[in-house]
């Protein structure tokens, strides 16, 4: 098995899918010589031509206006948006047309479309280079939404999105474009279908993408406390896996999510909501969420001090009661 970083395995899902159906092309700022400001389509110009993979001009709305027309007329466009937060100039195109069109057409029209976004923190990115914008596009009807956390599923699930029929906004996480690891390259199962990571019989910490990782050094660090902590990387958000998340919980009494975004009308509100209606009677607390602040996204400096870390994650289980008498302190802080 190769060893890959997550990087080189969305470079090589790229050739291939190109390799394999004409109809594949990848276009965005700097994409071509180039290869993209994280080098994700390194020497795809130059080993596949510019008829396949080329620049654009600086403007994200005519990129995915571009990308909308080109499906509707039989191709399978693969765009980036350079960095999370240059996206928001397209999402007028994303919201009321890329979502819309087939639901529009009754049927008649699909779009075959990825949308690819380096998104989140860890990198110590400058204003409008880091952002959580995750629930802006798992709130919007007519969308998949996948993120991976590993060099595996970096390979797998984007030829998945490249193969679906329907458009998918593919969020990769910056921080772990440099992560590496013996893989074998395979298509990989169909969206909507979460990863067990580690087993655990205490607590179910549910994550994705950028936060998977530090979710799984939680649970090591928890061993120390005395937590047998399972991890639940969702891999895809839209379509939600509510089995596996359902079932773990129900094993394990207890729920906390973790994300990066900030806390607020999030997507962890949402699991959080999930799991309370299908887990309710086997909860043994409350389900709780570890999340960034409810502010913009900070500058560099401070970035650490947003971002959720192993503390915050074992701060939040202490709040965990363990056993199936109530928590008088959280009581407590009801009652104030």
């Amino acid at each position: 098995m190769p060893n890959l970083s997550m990087a080189q395995a969305l470079n090589q899902a790229l050739r291939d899918a190109i390799k394999e159906d004409e109809r594949v092309v990848v276009f965005g700022e700097d994409v071509g010589a180039l290869g993209g400001v994280f080098r994700i389509t390194d020497g795809i110009t130059r080993d596949l031509g510019e008829d396949r993979c080329f620049d654009t001009p600086l403007a994200e709305a005519g990129i995915v206006g571009l990308a909308v027309g080109m499906a509707m007329g039989g191709m399978k466009p693969v765009v980036e948006m350079q960095f999370d937060a240059f996206a928001y100039p397209a999402f007028e195109q994303i919201a009321s047309h890329v979502a819309k069109l087939r639901n529009r057409t009754r049927g008649a029209l699909s779009l075959p479309m990825v949308i690819r976004v380096p998104y989140a923190g860890g990198i110590g990115g400058v204003e409008h280079h880091c952002d959580s914008s995750e629930a802006y596009y798992a709130h919007t009807p007519g969308l998949k939404v996948v993120t991976p956390a590993t060099v595996e599923d970096a390979y797998s699930l984007l030829r998945a999105a490249i193969d679906d029929p329907d458009p998918v906004i593919f969020l990769e996480p910056k921080k772990l474009y440099w992560a590496k690891a013996d893989v074998e390259l395979t298509r990989g199962e169909p969206f909507g279908r979460a990863a067990i990571r580690t087993r655990g019989k205490d607590v179910t910490l549910v994550a994705y993408g950028p936060s998977t990782p530090v979710a799984l050094q939680a649970a090591e660090a928890a061993k120390e406390e005395g937590w047998d902590v399972e991890v639940v990387d969702l891999r895809s958000i839209v379509p939600f896996d509510d089995e596996t998340v359902a079932a773990s919980v129900r094993r394990t009494g207890r729920c906390v999510v973790v994300q990066e975004a900030q806390g607020f009308a999030g997507v962890g509100a949402e699991i959080a909501a999930r799991v309370q209606e299908r887990c309710f009677h086997s909860l043994h607390a409350p389900v709780l969420r570890v999340s960034g602040f409810d502010i913009p996204y900070p500058p560099p400096m401070l970035e650490h001090a947003h971002l959720p870390g192993v503390d915050r994650i074992l701060d939040t289980l202490d709040r965990l009661q363990r056993d199936d008498k109530p928590d008088l302190r959280y009581v407590a802080e009801v009652v104030a």
